[in-house]
């Protein structure tokens, strides 16, 4: 028994000293750069390769639909977070406009929108004029050529960007609702809605406001008929009832927290709020800094294939994610505590200029939120960048 105590003394000892290492040059973008950039190193070289190699990064046991879920997502954060990258630190700015050209180009090969395709039973390329959804395919991709753009990306994907975002713009006006389903007969998921909603703000604000009506519509609407009553946040899932929709409970951390994220691009007011909200009911400071996947109920352990796996109340992507609205809210003191918690949990792991926690090697998605969490600078210095 002595020597069994002895033996976890010395590995929490041991994990304490990794996590104060690791941690030790937090604090400011400024004192984060090498880290930052190490980090940028590891993904590039993870998601820069084939369609299928990328594919083949996801785990096997999630399925086709979310491994190709995965695969875009990862597209789109690893892209997000280069392009923070290009905006905080603007000598990387050619190196990051080169690595998402060639994210993009994988995010449009018939292997990343097959996930896609398999549910609406029509390739979205085809669909483009059609009439079908297809928002979380079209929106993610024409978010990345948004931020492509923004940081000073050539035409190459002009063309494809105008009819995204005309298709997207379309299709939710035509909806009496504002809100489109991810996938036929299935709840309208309100973080799908709103990367959609982000990329027809960025194309507005590249194309002298074209499409910001509609995006200030869904706002309005957001803030008028989707709000939760008992946690004052925008609902995490949507039903079509007729002509109108019913928000459908829970109302998930995970969700919550993306939303917030996503709002902060938007409309910083509105997110602040969403903010306030959240961390009065949400926010979990004992034994970590984190975000609980439920408000009204304890869930030591459980699993969900969003949050992922539950442990002690806290939500592994719902912390991850408000990662991001702490960083774009200027809750810099939060972020830098929510940091920690991912080194307790990740454990990073750093070799020939390149970083990762040791949990990329089961979920890649994972280690490509938390960049573009971390780099989300506050709105007012990304503008004045």
């Amino acid at each position: 028994m002595i020597v069994f105590f002895l033996a976890i003394a010395i590995l929490i000892t041991i994990k304490i000293i990794w996590v104060l290492c690791a941690t030790s040059g937090q604090g400011s973008f400024d004192r984060e750069k090498k880290e930052i950039i190490r980090r940028a190193n590891y993904l590039t070289s993870m998601v820069c390769t084939s369609p299928q190699g990328l594919l083949d990064e996801m785990p096997s046991g999630i399925g086709e639909q979310f491994q190709g879920e995965w695969a875009l997502y990862t597209c789109s954060m690893t892209s997000a977070a280069l392009a923070n990258i290009a905006i905080l630190y603007p000598p990387n700015k050619e190196l990051s406009i080169k690595f998402i050209d060639q994210i993009i180009d994988i995010a449009m090969s018939e292997e990343i929108r097959e996930y896609d395709k398999l549910r609406w039973r029509e390739d979205p390329m085809d669909g483009i004029y059609g009439n079908l959804s297809h928002i979380s395919y079209y929106s993610h991709l024409a978010w990345m050529i948004s931020r492509y753009k923004q940081i000073g990306g050539d035409g190459k994907y002009d063309d494809l960007y105008h009819s995204l975002c005309k298709a997207m713009n379309r299709r939710i006006r035509k909806s009496k609702s504002l809100n489109l389903p991810t996938y036929p007969g299935e709840y309208i998921y309100i973080p799908d809605m709103l990367v959609a909603i982000v990329a027809l703000a960025n194309y507005s604000s590249q194309y002298e406001g074209k499409y910001s009506t509609t995006v200030d519509m869904w706002v309005e609407r957001a803030k008028k008929e989707w709000i939760d009553k008992e946690t004052g946040l925008v609902a995490s899932f949507l039903e079509a009832y007729n002509d109108s929709v019913q928000i459908v409970l829970p109302v998930k951390g995970s969700y919550s927290a993306l939303n917030c994220y996503y709002l902060s691009l938007v409309d910083s007011e509105f997110a602040k709020e969403q903010y306030d909200c959240l961390m009065k009911n949400y926010k979990q400071g004992f034994p970590f800094a984190g975000l609980k996947e439920y408000h009204d109920r304890t869930c030591l352990f459980g699993m969900d294939i969003d949050a992922g796996p539950i442990i002690f109340n806290l939500s592994p992507s719902g912390t991850a994610f408000t990662i991001g609205c702490a960083a774009s809210l200027d809750d810099m003191e939060f972020r830098n505590k929510l940091l920690k918690t991912a080194e307790i949990g990740g454990s990073t792991v750093t070799w020939f200029g390149k970083s990762h926690y040791l949990l990329a090697n089961l979920a890649l998605v994972g280690e490509a939120i938390v960049l573009a969490m971390r780099t989300s600078a506050p709105q007012t210095r990304m503008r004045n960048k």
